[in-house]
């Protein structure tokens, strides 16, 4: 061997001067006895004692044959005695001999004999318990067959963690023959695993002989880069009978197939518990973007990583013809929602943009299909089919972006756009399991989203009907300043009823109206309409207020189950006085300039549309810098408080401050309402003037 070769792997872990002893030969109790050529006993070890029963003293110038032979088998015993002496021939076997005590046991015999320097002969028996040594066998034999025939991996490393043993098993788990394992250290075979956590184990379990059960390991392994792989270890410090530590033993179970389905399992409860949040987060209001939004958040983290909701503009505008499509396709971006600030939000289409994809597009392709898109592995062409421009391809390129999936939004047999989903950060690509799990949030989102559109639909016709009939800018009229507001509905509740109007009459007069139609939608404000219309009819026959609110029950008796309040108030600049009549309204607000404002104690009447009740005008003062407050019950009502106490509200409210007439209307409803109210409202506020003749 040159110089410079490196010693063997056996010659390097063979430690400098002399190896502590084992403990086999301990174990067996191994005895030497040494007899002259006359068969007496010359020698006799201190293990001898305990194989035969007797102690030195006991033994020492005995003839073998007759201490410890039977007298039957004496013969035998001569006769092999004087052949070995004679021919130096070993002689090995199992003999019974007479212990001590005079019971018989079964020896191991090695017999040889031995010469010394002075040429004298002599005999030497090894012997050993064969109970003993046959245990020693059996348990050897067996340790070899569980260790060479066991499905699980068994090694054994010696004090300083160089293995010393490796079973086939433990061979086909790692990869590496048994014979590359001998000499080297864990950190030599297992570099795919977090070794110096393992090696710092196996110290601890050699300092404190204290076992490590079932520690779970998880890596990928050279043999198969693509999956995870299992196992449970267990370390175990192994000692001779005499307690020295010969090293740590390392159990190694695949568990492979038990952590996927830990891991399957894990997804599919994660699953239904993101089914069951949708069910609860998405669709909570009638608005189609606050629903988008509520479906892409759902999604992030435990789905993608960026989410993104895209409708198809022509859906959104009803313009969407029935049968098949192709060409490019204009989606507008209702959502997007990532799991972390990314480059890749930004590379999204912005929520509100309208935004062309060519026929090419994988989105396109999936309104066009109706079926995901799946792309588990996306490549630079793929991104480029992805996003909408090279320099947004450029953006999900750098933030990682590496898989992509894409479910129709449908409801009612119509595809309305398309659910976008990207893992950047998620290291696993998406496969069959996400395509049902983004089907299901779709699906329930889908008909959410359409339910939000056809109501918006038909409550933007309702608000632009009920707008159009209401009036216009307000009329000049004369001894008064009026200021008005209407505001609907929030979106999520149907239009309502309620109407104002400012009609100037003969003599300088004028109408104030203000009323409910109870109900909501397009019926109700077309019944709105039909009323507000009469109204105003009614209103030029200079007819007074009781009577006008008599005619207007007819009328609304005559509609299809409706009924509407209603104030009716006529104002003479000249006299400063009003009068007023109420059908079923809540009162007016009396707001004297220099006095605390006051409810007017009208007879309250009937609501329009009951029939048959007479109603009665009351007659009042409102002199220059009075205000008149005419609204409807969405500013005070609400369901958690009583409607007197509301009322106090609306006085106190008036009385802390004294807004400009043309912002008090905004002000009371910013006061007083909720957001979350569904009523819409109508606030007239007169303000009377001083009147010179000439």
């Amino acid at each position: 061997m040159g110089a410079h070769e490196p010693l063997p792997r056996e010659e390097q872990a063979r430690p400098e001067g002399p190896a502590p002893p084992g403990g086999l030969l301990d174990l067996l109790s191994v005895a030497a006895v040494v007899l002259d050529t006359g068969g007496r006993i010359v020698f006799w070890s201190p293990q001898a004692e305990e194989v035969f029963g007797y102690t030195a003293e006991e033994a020492l110038g005995q003839y073998a044959a007759h201490l410890l032979v039977r007298e039957e088998h004496q013969d035998m015993v001569i006769k092999l005695f004087a052949e070995v002496m004679s021919t130096g021939a070993s002689w090995a076997g199992a003999f019974p001999i007479r212990y001590k005590d005079g019971s018989t046991r079964l020896v191991e015999f090695r017999n040889m004999r031995l010469l010394d320097d002075l040429g004298e002969v002599y005999a030497l028996g090894i012997a050993a318990d064969q109970r003993t040594l046959q245990q020693v066998e059996t348990d050897l034999a067996l340790s070899q067959r569980v260790v060479s025939q066991a499905p699980i991996g068994i090694a054994l490393l010696d004090t300083d963690l160089r293995y010393l043993l490796v079973n086939p098993a433990l061979e086909r788990i790692n990869g590496i023959s048994a014979a590359d394992h001998i000499g080297r250290h864990p950190h030599d075979i297992l570099p795919f695993l977090d070794v110096d956590t393992i090696e710092s184990a196996l110290r601890q379990v050699l300092l404190t002989g204290t076992p490590l059960i079932d520690q779970y390991a998880v890596s990928r392994i050279p043999a198969d880069q693509d999956h995870d792989h299992a196992w449970s270890v267990s370390y175990y410090r192994i000692e001779g009978p005499n307690g020295r530590v010969i090293g740590v033993a390392i159990s190694v179970v695949d568990v492979s197939e038990r952590h996927r389905a830990a891991i399957e399992a894990d997804r599919a409860r994660r699953r239904l518990a993101m089914i069951a949040d949708a069910s609860v987060r998405v669709g909570t209001t009638l608005e189609v973007e606050k629903t988008a939004q509520e479906l892409a958040q759902v999604a992030v983290p435990g789905l993608a990583d960026l989410a993104a909701v895209d409708v198809l503009d022509t859906v959104l505008a009803f313009r969407r013809t029935a049968g098949s499509h192709e060409g490019p396709e204009v989606f507008r971006a209702l959502a997007v929602a990532s799991a972390y600030p990314t480059e890749a939000a930004a590379a999204a289409d912005k929520v509100g943009d309208l935004s062309a994809y060519g026929a090419d597009r994988l989105v396109t392709r999936c309104v066009h299909t109706g079926q995901p898109v799946l792309v588990g592995r996306v490549s630079d062409d793929d991104l480029l089919r992805i996003a909408r421009d090279a320099d947004a391809a450029a953006s999900l390129a750098r933030a990682d972006v590496h898989s992509y999936l894409a479910v129709p939004l449908i409801a009612h047999n119509e595809v309305l756009g398309a659910f976008d989903l990207l893992r950047a950060r998620n290291p696993l690509p998406f496969d069959e399991d996400d395509v049902i799990l983004a089907g299901e949030l779709a699906a329930r989102a889908a008909v959410a989203i359409d339910n939000a559109r056809w109501h918006q639909s038909v409550r933007n016709a309702a608000e632009t009907l009920q707008r159009s009939l209401l009036p216009g800018p307000t009329p000049s009229t004369h001894g008064l300043d009026v200021a008005s507001l209407y505001q609907p509905a929030q979106a999520s509740s149907e239009v309502g009823g309620d109407w104002y109007d400012v009609i100037p009459l003969a003599d300088d007069k004028t109408a104030l109206v203000v009323g409910d139609v109870m109900g909501n939608g397009v019926d109700a404000a077309a019944t709105m309409g039909r009323l507000r219309t009469a109204t105003c009819a009614f209103a030029d026959l200079d007819l007074a207020p009781d009577q006008v609110l008599q005619h207007l029950d007819k009328i609304t008796c005559g509609l299809e189950h409706y009924i509407a309040t209603c104030i009716y108030a006529v104002y003479d600049p000249h006299d400063h006085r009003c009068r007023i009549a109420n059908a079923g309204h809540l009162p007016p607000v009396l707001a004297p300039a220099g006095a605390p404002p006051r409810l007017l104690d009208l007879p309250t009447g009937a609501p329009l549309g009951v029939g048959g009740v007479r109603f009665e005008s009351t007659d009042f003062e409102l002199n220059a810098g009075d205000r008149l407050v005419l609204y409807t019950d969405g500013l005070v009502e609400t369901r958690h408080h009583a409607i007197d106490e509301r009322l106090n509200t609306l006085l106190q409210t008036l009385d802390e401050s004294r807004q400009p007439l043309e912002s008090t209307g905004q002000w009371l409803v910013q006061a007083l309402r909720h957001p979350d109210d569904h009523d819409d409202v109508a606030v007239l506020i007169a303000r009377a003037t001083s009147v010179h003749t000439t």
